[in-house]
């Protein structure tokens, strides 16, 4: 199931891809077939290296004065052909066959990733094509459909309703990601306070992060930094309210149901970051509770209120010293 909604995802991205998509030229200048590149040429392929998105095209023109090849694959390099032994291993992801000069060759990139390729004809012909994906700048789900937040879900009880959010909204790697989130009774749409759960992240079919919480004021929030692009689950379950947690299960729909399978699911996308490829470290999860700084208030609070009270308590039961000394008798 998750591998469908991983295959969606793509096939929708690409689709979307291909309505913005461009078009790039590589040339192979004359004098590629020579390997000592005695020749005008600088390089065999022109650039040797291009970053394309998903969906875009490029065009191979053949400005040399031989007939050459782009394989997918990796070639032997400038002198691993010499000994006839490595003439290079095509990978059969694309292939222009022999194609002479003044002619051309086009390839569309449907699916990210970095791709070398050479020549079978002059082996010593390499270039690299890297494809990025193209990232939305709305949220989305793991179908690819566009999600407005807060999202909502209900536990399978309906004793629960969960929101959740993100920040930012475009899921990128080694970039914080702040998930915040609330508990409400959907009965009385109030916030659910000291809620005890377990926040799940699952990527690409794995689960790669498991954390246990107790909302505060009806609310809590974790920090993630993913590596890795894919499709991820956001789970949020085994929930359980101060009212319940003494109960061993409940009835949903003539069914019990254990308190553990109080959960619900978010799906989304995560993407490669264009521009990162490493982060620091972050907090996962606050650094203190609510409850502690209500109870670092109320210590504020009360201890001053008790000496004040005790202070008036003191000064009451105090002898008035200049109303005994007025009252004295002179003799």
């Amino acid at each position: 199931m998750k591998f469908l909604i991983l295959l969606s995802i793509l096939a929708i991205l690409g689709s979307t891809s291909s309505a913005y998509a461009e078009e790039y030229i590589i040339d192979i200048p004359f004098g590629a077939y020579n390997p000592e590149l005695n020749t005008p040429a600088e390089v065999w392929y022109d650039p040797p290296l291009i970053n394309v998105i998903v969906g875009d095209t490029i065009t191979w023109y053949n400005d040399d004065r031989e007939a050459h090849t782009v394989t997918s694959g990796d070639g032997p390099g400038r002198f691993g052909w010499m000994d006839n032994r490595d003439l290079g291993k095509p990978d059969g992801i694309f292939d222009s066959g022999r194609f002479l000069p003044g002619e051309s060759w086009s390839y569309q990139f449907e699916e990210s990733g970095n791709f070398s390729y050479f020549c079978t004809i002059h082996p010593w012909m390499d270039g690299m094509i890297i494809v990025e994906e193209k990232i939305p700048d709305y949220p989305h789900d793991a179908t690819g459909k566009e999600i407005k937040f807060p999202l909502l879900q209900y536990t399978p009880d309906g004793a629960i309703e969960v929101n959740l959010a993100w920040d930012p909204p475009v899921i990128k790697t080694h970039e914080k990601i702040q998930f915040v989130y609330q508990f409400y009774d959907p009965q009385t749409n109030s916030n659910l306070a000291e809620m005890k759960y377990n926040f799940v992240i699952f990527q690409n079919g794995h689960e790669i992060f498991r954390d246990e919480g107790l909302s505060q004021i009806g609310g809590d929030y974790r920090n993630f930094v993913f590596t890795d692009p894919g499709s991820i689950i956001v789970r949020i379950e085994g929930i359980q309210t101060p009212s319940l947690l003494a109960e061993e299960s409940v009835t949903v729909f003539g069914d019990v149901q254990s308190k553990e399978q109080r959960s619900v699911d978010f799906t989304a996308a995560v993407y490669a970051n264009p521009e990162k490829t490493s982060h620091e470290t972050y907090h996962i999860k606050p650094a203190q509770r609510l409850t502690t700084y209500y109870e670092l208030m109320i210590f504020i609070i009360l201890v001053p209120a008790v000496m004040f009270i005790v202070a008036l308590f003191w000064l009451k039961k105090k002898p008035d010293v200049s109303k005994t000394k007025s009252g004295a008798v002179k003799v």
